[in-house]
């Protein structure tokens, strides 16, 4: 297998999750700041031109990181970052999803639309007087996650999983991007170091 990795929180999650799995494969490295990732060979790879995207031993390609860590996490031994019943699973991939949608993607794309707007402009389509709300709306489910972080060290539960490292790595992107952490959320805080001092995350 090979991963075709990069700068950005995507990638990131991949590697923290590997790190944790102790996962280990090569890499290539595209250079997404000069578009590489948008023009051949890349795109022959991931016709999306989207980052990381992984190549199985059989040639096949998966791409989005939540299958591409599924997978990693399924096909190699070793204790679950998803889950070992159909219930941690179930919880796993509920507040996988739930992050994804109501703060990963809001924050990421409040950057595209604003701070990024230099670099993705040409790419994508952009919506740069969105990007305030898009930004708040990040907040606001921030300021909801507070409240249930009081009664558990992890979003899932009291395992560290998937859903962790999803939001930990686009947090620790939000604080290079003027997106900072409140600090009146202190059960996010408490979190986000409990999270930040595994070895996974160091790697």
């Amino acid at each position: 297998m090979k991963l075709y990795n990069s700068i950005g929180p995507n990638p990131h999650v991949v590697r923290i999750f590997m790190a944790e799995r102790g996962i280990e494969m090569p890499m290539e490295e595209v250079d997404l700041r000069a578009g590489d990732n948008r023009a051949q060979p890349y795109l022959s790879t991931n016709p999306a031109g989207q980052m990381p995207a992984l190549e199985l031993d059989n040639g096949d390609i998966v791409t989005e990181i939540t299958a591409i860590c599924e997978y990693l996490d399924e096909s190699h031994p070793g204790d679950s970052l998803i889950g070992s019943s159909p219930e941690e699973r179930a919880q796993t991939r509920r507040w996988t999803r739930w992050a994804d949608l109501n703060i990963v993607e809001p924050l990421a794309n409040g950057f595209r639309f604003a701070e990024g707007l230099p670099l993705f402009e040409s790419r994508t389509r952009c919506i740069p007087e969105a990007a305030d709300g898009l930004k708040a709306c990040a907040q606001d489910k921030l300021a909801f996650l507070d409240t249930q972080l009081a009664t558990r060290d992890y979003i899932a539960g009291n395992r560290f999983t998937l859903a962790d490292i999803l939001l930990y790595a686009f947090l620790a992107f939000g604080e290079t991007v003027g997106q900072p952490l409140n600090p009146e959320l202190r059960n996010i805080a408490a979190w986000y170091e409990r999270v930040g001092k595994r070895e996974s995350v160091k790697a």
